[in-house]
């Protein structure tokens, strides 16, 4: 009743101010009233009203400027896409959608593998008939052919083998005597060779049944912990896909649910006039099997009951736990005892306040879990992001160390450099105070300024020694 506020921001922008004269036409009868109750704008609501909008649906790009009718096409395509997303997109974890296939999986398996495994025992019988009465069961019954093979090459060691396999020494001392006895003809190894493999494809595909299982047992747990805990996984979900979905299972009233899967039944006594059926699905479940004949009716009624509660209880609640089940499942007990012994049971309003209070602790436990678990989550992100950014930095240090080195490798060698440099290089000429540079000569190597000054002195020398010469005449 209460008008969303994008409507409510819509018509306060697009009415008028003088609401008292506008009338709105509305296409349905409740969002008018709404409409009413909140603004106060008048509303009609009526055939005319969708004859309009139909109207203006049709003709949308023709009264909007700019607005073709591929862009309107294109609009419209794009916001069925999201609805349906919407409508799809729900918590992966509460899918039913998964259970639905694994218990239609589980029923398919179970017939082939009964077939197959029937395939065996005539196939196999042909060379020991005596086996299949020795072990009834067919997934053992398959695992024994593969291991026995021809049953002439049976002998005292393969005891132990056989005591694994069937799990009783007793069953494995009389396979053995029954093998040195047998009145089944020869097989050829080729046929053996066939007989194994096929054998062997059975015991695979039994194998894979007991891992569906496990996981058909972990979804019910998470899906409908109630209902599992109530009536069983495998039952619980024959329910569920019987009924299509969890939503639609907690749809249907007590009395559907009760003879859901004998709707044949029903039609069947309701077009000859004849007795209607008591229970459908839920007659695999323990408890029917558990009472008297005179009692299986009113029990049966009674766990529809209760299935429909935990149905409801595992749809429509937040966090989904097995109390309620677990307490419904005790409330069926004791309506057993009362049927068989007449004690009274419990009050279905005191079960109900005593699996509340659990459940309400159960929910405080699995939330503070969940936020241990977020905050664990967002630490480990906090850190992970703190190693991206030291190793983001450690190039970018390693780089600027890198150059600081080479900087200074390069100041050494032209240090080097400068000191090999000869001192005879050509120092740089100073300018003067007039601004007129002096050439200066090239200064000579020592070598050279030792040649050309011993010729000097020697003149010299020659000079003086004539000097004296002539004082001496």
């Amino acid at each position: 009743g209460v008008l969303h506020e994008d409507l409510r921001l819509l018509l306060d922008t697009a009415l008028p101010p003088k609401r008292k004269k506008v009338v709105l036409g509305v296409g349905d009868a409740k969002m008018g009233a709404a409409v009413l109750e909140e603004l106060g704008v008048q509303c009609q609501t009526g055939g005319v009203v969708a004859e309009l909008m139909r109207g203006i649906r049709l003709h949308f790009p023709a009264l909007v400027r700019g607005l073709t009718a591929q862009s309107a096409a294109k609009a419209q395509l794009g916001l069925g896409h999201s609805y349906s997303r919407a409508k799809v997109k729900f918590n992966v974890h509460r899918v039913d959608n998964m259970i639905i296939q694994s218990i239609s999986l589980l029923d398919q398996l179970d017939k082939d593998i009964n077939t197959f495994s029937m395939r065996v025992r005539s196939w196999y019988g042909y060379h020991f008939p005596e086996l299949i009465k020795i072990v009834p069961e067919n997934s053992m019954y398959c695992r024994v052919a593969k291991f026995i093979g021809n049953r002439r090459e049976l002998s005292e060691e393969s005891l132990e083998g056989l005591e694994e396999i069937v799990m009783d020494s007793a069953k494995a001392q009389a396979i053995l005597e029954a093998s040195r006895s047998s009145m089944g003809m020869d097989i050829s190894p080729l046929d053996l060779i066939n007989i194994e493999s096929f054998s062997r494809r059975v015991i695979s595909l039994s194998d894979y049944r007991k891992g569906l299982q496990e996981y058909l047992r972990s979804k019910m747990s998470q899906v409908a912990p109630s209902l599992s805990a109530l009536i069983g996984e495998v039952v619980g979900a024959r329910l569920i896909s019987h009924a299509g979905s969890l939503t639609n299972l907690a749809k249907y009233p007590a009395s559907t649910v009760q003879i859901l899967g004998a709707e044949k039944a029903l039609f069947r006594a309701l077009k000859t006039r004849g007795n209607t059926p008591k229970y459908g699905l839920i007659f695999h479940s323990t408890f029917i099997g558990r009472a008297a004949a005179k009692n299986k009716g009113r029990i049966s009624r009674y766990l529809a009951n209760k299935c429909t509660i935990a149905s409801r209880i595992d749809c429509f609640s937040e966090v989904p736990t097995s109390v309620f089940g677990d307490k419904l499942r005790e409330q069926v007990e004791e309506r057993l005892a009362f049927y068989e012994t007449g004690e009274p049971p419990r009050k279905n309003l005191e079960v109900m306040k005593e699996a509340v209070v659990e459940a309400n602790e159960v929910v405080a436990e699995v939330k503070r879990r969940q936020e241990k678990k977020e905050k664990k989550r967002k630490k480990r992100e906090k850190r992970r992001l703190e190693a991206l950014a030291a190793a983001a930095e450690e190039p970018a240090e390693n780089s600027v160390m890198e150059t600081e080195e080479n900087d200074v490798g390069a100041k050494k060698k032209k240090k080097k450099k400068k000191q090999q440099q000869p001192e005879e290089s050509e120092p740089e000429p100073e300018p003067e105070e007039n601004g007129v540079e002096e050439e200066e000569e090239e200064p000579l190597p020592k070598k050279k300024r030792k040649v050309t000054v011993e010729p000097e002195e020697e003149e010299k020398k020659k000079k003086k020694k004539k000097k004296k010469a002539v004082a001496q005449d």
